[in-house]
């Protein structure tokens, strides 16, 4: 990707990001955030879910 195409792409994202009005980027995120995947059980699976549910369960 050249330089010139790079600005652009860049300059087109932050115009369209202030678009926004400040409600909507806020409920944006809070949503992206509601639908994290927890980092442990998606690069290990199953197996640190099912420890923490024996922990809790003691």
């Amino acid at each position: 990707m050249s330089t010139n195409n790079y600005l652009k792409f860049l300059t087109e994202e932050v115009v369209r990001y202030f678009n926004h009005s400040k409600v909507e980027r806020k409920k944006k995120k809070e949503e992206e955030r509601q639908t994290k995947v927890f980092y442990m059980n998606r690069w290990f699976g199953l197996l640190p879910f099912s420890f923490r549910l024996f922990i809790k369960n003691k």
